[in-house]
C-alpha cells in the first residue's frame, strides 16, 4: 500500500470513528453509559493505534498508522449503530 492509499484509508476509518462517537448518545440510555462507551472505544483505539504504529516500523508514517488503528477499532461499533438506526431502536 502506498502512503496515499494509507491516507485515504485513514480518512475513511476516522470518519467511522467520528460517526460512532457522534451516534453513541442516541443509543445509550444514560450519560454514564455514553461516557463509559466513549472512553472504552478511545482507550482501546489508542492502544491499538500505538501497537499498529510500533508493528509497522519505518514502512509507513507512524501518525497515519496510529490513526488508522484508532479508527479501525470504531468500525464494528459504527456498523452496529448504523443497523440500530435503520431498525429504529431506542436507547438501551
Amino acid at each position: 500500500m502506498t502512503t496515499a492509499g494509507l491516507a485515504i484509508l485513514t480518512a475513511v476509518l476516522l470518519a467511522a470513528a467520528a460517526y460512532t462517537q457522534w451516534r453513541i448518545p442516541r443509543f445509550e440510555a444514560t450519560r454514564s453509559g455514553v461516557m463509559l462507551t466513549r472512553g472504552l472505544l478511545v482507550l482501546i483505539g489508542v492502544a491499538f493505534g500505538f501497537a499498529a504504529a510500533e508493528y509497522a516500523g519505518e514502512a509507513y508514517p507512524a501518525p497515519l498508522v496510529f490513526l488508522s488503528g484508532f479508527g479501525l477499532v470504531h468500525v464494528p461499533a459504527a456498523f452496529i449503530l448504523m443497523l440500530k438506526r435503520e431498525r429504529g431502536e431506542s436507547p438501551s
